[in-house]
């Protein structure tokens, strides 16, 4: 069904509340635009996929969580934990098309390249982690901005040998991707740790290649700084929150996708990110290992993650101009808060069943709704595909209620 567009959203704005500018931790190389940008809000990517739909269990894709050290902290502990790490985390390589300019001997401008003079260059590296390993092939996870956009991915082995890698999976919401390489090649793999034992002060180290290969395997030590932190995100997916560790062990741009070990050199996190601000320091984020491995298992089964799909463009309330919700929206003065729909797909769920464009959601099953991100946690995190959900909207300043079933985009 067509949708008339009854408003035009305005130019977002950041306040006080809004959103924390924070680096991705991959590298380009390239100083002008070097580090990937990640906009959040107050708190991280929201990865908290246990509520997820799972797919029933595929032995073979298991992933086993060691139980939590009882070792202590010492240095000597954490050096020997260190050393165990040592081959299981690798380089990881983005090598994209570029086209190739063609001199012209007439004239200045160069003459238009054709598709066979492209080669493929180094778009950035970042950081990965081997946690499985198979007869023939071995399992490495890294994070989805350090290959996304790739053509061609290669793991850069702890000896220097780089060796091409195949993409099996990719989520860019939870910014996890899971690659594929030859066996022959693996020497050690990492065990994962239980992230939900982690305790506040407790000794970590990051361990990845920062500012990329030529500073390999870099070390850096740290402790927990904060536990269950949420940082909204803008990914390529969408606006989301993310459930992170807080950690003030350096996490530079090359580290993203590496490991956050604890005194036992089990893997408790997937270093992600860092904020960017100037003047700020010592504060590094990794998306635990209790929220990575569901999400991890899913793309070695599937190569992607299932969620609900309505079909739908949404904007927050907050960032409109009061001309807008009230004089184009009609929202009453009281509703400050909610998610705006901008566009409805033709075909889609939401459209199949009734929504439009301007409408305001508030609310969904028994939950209100504040943000967009607060809607999409909700769907992603507590619905399951599906299910039916009650959806409060205002329409023309009227509150009313919709139902709808869940379903995946390809429904």
């Amino acid at each position: 069904m067509e949708t008339e567009e009854r408003y035009t959203p305005q130019p977002e704005k950041k306040g006080k509340g809004g959103f924390v500018k924070m680096a991705a931790a991959s590298f380009t190389g390239v100083l002008a635009g070097g580090t990937m940008m990640f906009y959040m809000a107050p708190a991280l990517l929201d990865t908290n996929t246990t509520a997820t739909e799972t797919k029933s269990s595929n032995t073979a894709n298991e992933i086993t969580v060691q139980p939590a050290s009882t070792a202590s902290s010492s240095e000597n502990n954490l050096m020997s934990a260190i050393d165990s790490m040592d081959e299981a985390v690798v380089g990881v390589v983005n090598l994209q098309q570029q086209e190739q300019e063609q001199f012209n001997p007439f004239g200045r401008q160069s003459m238009a390249a054709t598709g066979e003079d492209t080669e493929e260059t180094e778009a950035g590296t970042g950081s990965g982690v081997i946690f499985k390993k198979g007869k023939d092939v071995s399992y490495v996870v890294t994070n989805n901005h350090v290959v996304e956009g790739a053509d061609t991915v290669e793991v850069a082995l702890a000896g220097g040998e780089r060796i091409d890698a195949e993409v099996v999976g990719t989520d860019a919401l939870t910014d996890l991707a899971v690659l594929k390489i030859s066996s022959d090649h693996v020497n050690e793999v990492a065990d994962f740790g239980d992230s939900s034992a982690l305790k506040l002060g407790q000794q970590v180290a990051a361990i990845g290649n920062p500012l990329g290969l030529d500073l390999s395997s870099s070390v850096t030590e740290g402790i927990v700084s904060g536990i269950n932190r949420t940082v909204p995100v803008s990914t390529s997916a969408g606006e989301w929150e993310a459930n992170v560790i807080q950690t003030d062990a350096a996490i530079n741009p090359g580290n993203s996708g590496g490991a956050l070990i604890n005194s036992a050199g089990q893997v408790i996190g997937i270093n992600s990110m860092k904020i960017a601000e100037e003047g700020v320091e010592g504060l590094g984020f990794a998306i635990p290992s209790e929220d990575a491995i569901p999400v991890i298992q899913e793309l070695m089964e599937d190569g992607k993650v299932d969620r609900p799909y309505l079909g739908v463009g949404l904007e927050d309330v907050s960032a409109l101009s009061r001309e807008v919700t009230e004089n184009q929206l009609n929202l009453p003065t009281s509703v400050t808060e909610g998610t705006v729909i901008s566009q409805v797909e033709m075909g889609s769920s939401a459209a199949k069943a009734g929504f439009e464009v301007g409408d305001v959601i508030v609310k969904i099953n028994d939950t209100k709704v504040a943000s967009t991100s607060e809607f999409r946690k909700y769907l992603y995190n507590k619905a399951n595909i599906g299910d039916k959900v009650n959806i409060t909207i205002y329409r023309d300043g009227k509150e009313q209620t919709i139902s709808m079933k869940l379903s995946t985009q390809s429904e």
